[in-house]
């Protein structure tokens, strides 16, 4: 889909279209499939009465009860192996990891149950649970609620992972991760929370995962990312044009399952491309991303692939915009990429 096809989806809703921010448009997603789904339910460090750390389940207990949105303790093994056993039960929960860095204590409980159960049982059984945890950096968090980690989970069979950056793909994504029968983990960009806004339908809708969505059309160069540094990539991509070069922006918005055949596609039209993530730069799933272009794409390079990530450092406190990638270095390398 493209950002003029998503418009005109928008503007064709029955409803009237709203703006809002993307964790408001998490909340309406998690009320409106709750209301859909009485199998949906919510729990996590503080998601009840204060709504979570970010708010993003505030007012949820007040409207469906102790029963189907719940604190539970500081303890993510026990939060995830909760949405395991109630999702093979027949139930839908949607767990909250309070941040993206302390998934580590439920990480077994991800890749050896969640994601291996419908395999294991010969199908007999499926994990249909989310777990939703806000990710990334840009709010001088520091090293412990400001990492990027999902390359481990792209790397186990079994889960989809997604990562959105507009409240459209937010409320639309969210969606189709709660009514799918895989285990999904979503990654929301807290440095997006409230900046991101734009709008979304005043109807029922999905987003697929597995698409990806083109941001802008262009013919000379495809800068492709996706989650927190999108507005970056759109702001380089400004400044390129400003010098007459045209810059095909691409939001993969799902990395389990990924959009190969757009990104190719995009690529042997325009020649080269710039990757970028926030994540650090060994074993980020972009180099995936880079390896399948070289693969299906290679006589059509006019210029090696480029990446720009975050640094192979544990992410700094108060550097901030020297450890985020940021539209001079993404401009700089796309340069780089046009000269080679």
């Amino acid at each position: 889909m493209t950002a003029t096809q998503e418009s005109q989806d928008v503007t064709a809703a029955s409803g009237e279209p709203r703006t809002i921010n993307l964790i408001t448009a998490v909340t309406e997603a998690l009320h409106e499939e709750m209301e859909r789904d009485s199998r949906v339910v919510l729990f996590g460090q503080d998601v009840g009465a204060r709504g979570g750390v970010f708010m993003a389940t505030a007012g949820l207990q007040a409207s469906f009860g102790k029963q189907r949105v719940f604190d539970t303790p500081l303890s993510e093994a026990a939060i995830v192996g909760a949405a395991v056993g109630m999702a093979v039960r027949g139930l839908r929960p949607v767990a909250e990891i309070q941040f993206a860095d302390y998934m580590g204590p439920g990480f077994d409980q991800i890749i050896s149950q969640a994601a291996k159960m419908r395999y294991r049982s010969g199908g007999q059984y499926t994990a249909p649970l989310v777990i939703r945890t806000p990710s990334g950096g840009g709010v001088k968090g520091g090293h412990h609620h400001s990492q990027s980690p999902e390359s481990y989970y792209t790397h186990t069979p079994g889960l989809k992972v997604v990562m959105p950056s507009t409240p459209y793909d937010a409320k639309g994504l969210l969606k189709a991760a709660i009514r799918g029968e895989d285990p999904v983990i979503f990654f929301e960009p807290k440095r997006l929370y409230r900046a991101s806004k734009g709008e979304v339908p005043g109807h029922d809708y999905t987003v697929k995962i597995g698409e990806a969505a083109i941001r802008r059309e262009g013919t000379d160069l495809s800068l492709i990312g996706y989650g927190g540094v999108m507005p970056d990539l759109e702001r380089a991509a400004d400044a390129l044009e400003a010098e007459g070069v045209s810059v095909e922006v691409i939001d993969l918005r799902s990395l389990v399952p990924w959009d190969k055949a757009l990104v190719v596609d995009s690529v042997q039209k325009t020649g080269r491309a710039v990757l970028v993530s926030e994540a650090p730069r060994i074993s980020n799933f972009m180099g995936e991303v880079a390896y399948s272009i070289q693969e299906a794409a290679f006589d059509s390079l006019l210029a090696p692939v480029g990446q720009v990530a975050g640094f192979d450092i544990p992410y700094p406190y108060v550097q901030d915009k020297i450890y985020l990638p940021g539209p001079n270095r993404i401009t700089a390398a796309c340069v780089q990429a046009l000269n080679y």
